[in-house]
């Protein structure tokens, strides 16, 4: 064995390559879903974009600010009501807070009755 890896060694320099191949196989996977992701989101904004007036985009964005979560739905909403064609012209402000009333649950109420 003159100069020659053993069987040990080499199965060492095997189990490295698979390594390396599976990190980088993974660091693909990973490019190839944040520039899907990027796509879909540069999508979503210029639905919203060409569907919503100024005035109802300014107030999507304050609900956002306040309430990620909600606003989040509510541009999903109407991402798909646009995508369904259920969309006619443009939503302007007005026709925003019924669609903001309309998706918002309603509040917990309780009265209190003094006795």
């Amino acid at each position: 064995m003159s100069g020659e890896p053993s069987d040990e060694e080499l199965e060492k320099l095997r189990e490295k390559k698979r390594e390396q191949l599976k990190e980088q196989a993974g660091q693909q996977d990973e490019e190839a879903m944040e520039a899907q992701r990027q796509q879909a989101e540069a999508q979503k904004k210029a639905i919203l974009r060409q569907h919503l007036t100024d005035g109802a985009r300014k107030r999507l964005n304050t609900v956002k600010m306040s309430k990620p979560e909600h606003g989040d739905k509510i541009e999903q909403q109407i991402v798909a009501l646009a995508q369904s064609g259920r969309i006619q012209g443009k939503i302007d402000e007005d026709k925003m807070k019924e669609l903001l009333q309309e998706l918002t649950p309603d509040s917990k109420s309780f009265d209190i009755r003094r006795r």
